[in-house]
């Protein structure tokens, strides 16, 4: 019987179990109850040669070095920077919203008081919240405040939670700044990338360990029995430790109620043009179903005249078909998971990664919160 056993071959699993198979020389089993590895960060090719990220647009940042460092071991880098549009007022607007947006949405008067005013409140290159331009004492820094609340944040929001975001914890919405300045990064982060040969390459890299062994296609929850003394698999009291990368709710029978989550559909197109968008992401806060159109050749460029696009339309989490990608951060929730963690302590499980944990991380953040816990795991 295996000391370790992750349970997930996502990123989070990927990175403990190296840790452990490497650095504690300790034989570790990983398994997924998908036919893949990589979790929802896996990518493939489709038939246009095009590397397709399966589960929606997975864009890698971090200001963290040793998180940088760690995965470059891995995967050597394709430098991207990623950019973002809105669908805003019949426009392509720029995000953050920035003085370009501003140029694009209103008269040249009133764009260039509001970026005056911008650049003497608060100075160049900031990034203010909206809710602070909406608190603002300046009447045309509140009406900035109010528009982009109303064309960029709220709709938007609405169509991602199904909740309006007072309804959750402020770490669950998306923090909308406005920018001063002209700077059109989506992201500022020191390190950007994506994987040259794709995640799902990068993942194989790190469960190539020959003290790892993978088994897909397996559900662990058809072959673990939660027992009042403890987890038995296969019939068999289990005294190791396990790292559990999957929704805890459901591993214990739900038996404090479920944990709300929020999940996605994905609709593939393929068109007969070079480029169907200006840019990688396009948000749709105002219009239609879906929040936004992710263009993989913008991602990772590919000599094709065709080129492949991706709907979003988000839902609510409902059943067991569903993919568990958002956790719904409210007092109530966080409030049932700590039950959940409590219950996996007594059974020394380990809960690992943004459905393990309840949180809205970040792939950098999963990949820091998997270091943190090899290194309890190793004291």
């Amino acid at each position: 019987m295996f000391k370790y056993i992750v349970v997930g071959a996502g990123l989070s699993g990927a990175v403990v179990a190296e840790r452990i198979a490497s650095q504690l020389n300790e034989k570790v089993l990983v398994l997924d109850r998908k036919p893949h590895i990589a979790g929802t960060c896996f990518d493939s090719k489709d038939e246009n040669g095009i590397l397709v990220h399966r589960y929606g647009g997975h864009l890698f940042r971090t200001e963290n070095e040793v998180v940088w460092s760690y995965l470059s071991q891995f995967t050597d880098w394709h430098y991207y920077q990623h950019r973002v549009l809105a669908w805003v007022d019949g426009k392509m607007v720029p995000l953050p919203f920035n003085f370009n947006s501003m140029d694009m949405v209103f008269s040249a008067e009133l764009a260039s008081k509001l970026k005056e005013k911008l650049l003497n409140a608060y100075g160049l290159n900031t990034k203010v919240h909206v809710t602070k331009l909406i608190q603002s004492d300046d009447e045309d820094l509140r009406f900035l405040g109010e528009y982009v609340y109303e064309k960029v944040f709220i709709h938007y929001t609405l169509k991602q939670w199904g909740r309006r975001p007072e309804e959750m914890e402020p770490e669950a919405t998306i923090n909308v700044p406005v920018l001063v300045g002209k700077d059109d990064r989506y992201y500022t982060a020191r390190f950007q990338g994506v994987p040259r040969q794709g995640y799902t390459q990068m993942v194989q890299q790190m469960l190539s360990h020959k003290n790892i062994k993978l088994m897909l296609n397996t559900d662990f929850l058809e072959l673990a029995e939660v027992k009042a003394d403890g987890i038995y698999i296969m019939g068999k009291k289990y005294d190791g430790t396990i790292i559990y990368t999957g929704s805890l709710d459901e591993l214990f029978g739900y038996r404090f109620g479920r944990l709300p989550f929020r999940s996605l559909d994905f609709c593939f197109e393929t068109h007969d043009v070079e480029y169907y968008q200006g840019a990688a992401t396009v948000h749709y806060p105002n219009n239609y179903d879906f929040t936004r159109i992710i263009e993989f050749k913008h991602i990772h460029p590919v000599d094709v005249k065709r080129t492949t696009i991706c709907f979003e339309y988000p839902k609510e989490y409902t059943t067991e078909n569903d993919e568990r990608y958002y956790p719904v951060l409210t007092k109530e929730s966080k409030a049932t998971w700590l039950k959940y963690a409590d219950l996996a302590r007594e059974y020394h499980v380990i809960p690992l990664g943004r459905v393990g944990e309840f949180k809205y991380y970040n792939m950098s953040e999963a990949v820091e919160s998997a270091l943190r816990a090899f290194n309890d795991i190793a004291k």
